[in-house]
């Protein structure tokens, strides 16, 4: 477990966030929000790599755009990607690990795919339509528990002192998380217009 632990004194201080987890976890929608409470710039990996029509871009294109990401001074970048993680793990000072129950997950692709069935959606790249998911994206969420996430853990266990880690295993957790930074956040601003 690696949460709760204690956020930095002042949220000012989380500039490079990366949010992992397995799909259907709320990835995107966390980016989202917290691009929004701290005014960083998201970027959403699958809006990266998926080329229209659900073409990937080629591994050696993404460790490069990856690795032009990560320089940047404040972003907070979405998606998992294991065989780049490293690259963004090693940037960020924050990492959530969103590490939502199988089913949960499962429901939510199903509940996403329904809603933006036949369109892009806000995290896809353009000409990448919804659908419903396959079995290979199935079989990625369904055990990821037991196939990835000790893979993931130890990766997570090896990253500087420095980097915060924090492991949300449920949406309560998720929603005190952004709570909680969001007050701070909101206090270091009423401080510094002190």
């Amino acid at each position: 477990w690696y949460f709760p632990r204690p956020l930095p004194p002042s949220a000012s201080e989380v500039k490079r966030i990366v949010i992992i987890g397995p799909g259907g976890a709320g990835k995107s929608t966390l980016a989202l929000q917290l691009g929004a409470v701290l005014d960083l710039p998201v970027i959403h990996l699958d809006r990266e790599l998926w080329q229209p029509g659900w073409v990937i871009t080629p591994r050696d294109s993404q460790v490069r755009l990856q690795a032009e990401m990560v320089t940047g001074d404040r972003w907070i970048i979405d998606g998992t990607y294991g065989a780049t993680l490293q690259i963004r793990l090693t940037a960020a000072d924050t990492v959530l690990f969103l590490d939502l129950h199988p089913l949960r997950c499962l429901w939510r692709v199903f509940k996403r795919s329904i809603r933006y069935r036949g369109r892009t959606r806000p995290d896809m790249g353009p000409g990448s339509l919804e659908r419903w998911p396959n079995r290979e994206f199935l079989t990625w969420i369904a055990p990821y528990h037991r196939r990835k996430r000790p893979a993931v853990r130890q990766m997570l266990g090896q990253l500087s002192s420095s980097t915060d880690v924090h492991e949300l295993r449920s949406p309560r957790q998720v929603r005190h998380f952004l709570k909680e930074i969001t007050l701070r956040h909101a206090l270091g601003e009423a401080a510094l217009a002190a």
